[in-house]
């Protein structure tokens, strides 16, 4: 999985939470769940990002 990819299948999931008027209780867990473990990802790709570039720039 790519940043970009988790990014756009977290906005999926948002815009079904937002637009399912009868969504059951089990049905938005479990999409909440995804979204959780999709913000995860991001954060965890932005901090080795972050760290990748203080390293880059220590070296110059």
């Amino acid at each position: 999985m790519t940043y970009d990819k988790a990014i756009e299948q977290l906005e999926t999931l948002i815009q079904e939470m937002e637009d399912a008027e009868m969504l059951s209780i089990e049905a938005y867990k479990n999409k909440a769940k995804e979204a959780k473990k999709l913000l995860d990802f991001c954060k965890k790709e932005l901090v080795t990002i972050e760290k990748e570039m203080q390293s880059i720039n220590e070296q110059e």
